[in-house]
């Protein structure tokens, strides 16, 4: 019973503030903390590189060297996802609110740039 109920915990799913939080916990177990905002920045950067490095062994011309480790590119966005929480959560932003503005922002000032499916205009 103990066992389902675990399993159960792992496939809830979680809010981009229950995320935030999370990483907090993790992150402020260690005396040092969050990186400065610039070297968060470089980090991410390296992340962005090595998911544009297994995008490009996956879907382009240049395929992996024979002994290169195998990354996924789900591992890499999930690290990136990471250094974005402790960007956010270093800086105080509510990534929750933040994406609430974007898709505000999307939805009015791109609102007709692209076209929609299931219209009749196209």
């Amino acid at each position: 019973m103990g066992e389902s109920r675990i399993v159960d915990l792992t496939l809830q799913e979680r809010t981009l503030a229950d995320m935030q939080r999370e990483v907090d916990a993790y992150i402020s177990q260690f005396k040092e903390g969050y990186f400065s905002p610039l070297a968060m920045l470089a980090r991410m950067t390296e992340e962005v590189g090595e998911l544009a490095r297994e995008v490009n062994h996956r879907f382009g011309e240049k395929p992996k060297k024979q002994d290169e480790a195998d990354n996924s590119i789900e591992l890499e966005l999930g690290d990136i996802l990471f250094l974005v929480m402790c960007f956010a959560n270093a800086l105080g932003i509510d990534m929750t609110e933040a994406h609430r503005k974007v898709m505000e922002k999307f939805n009015t000032r791109d609102a007709n740039r692209w076209t929609k499916k299931n219209t009749d205009n196209g």
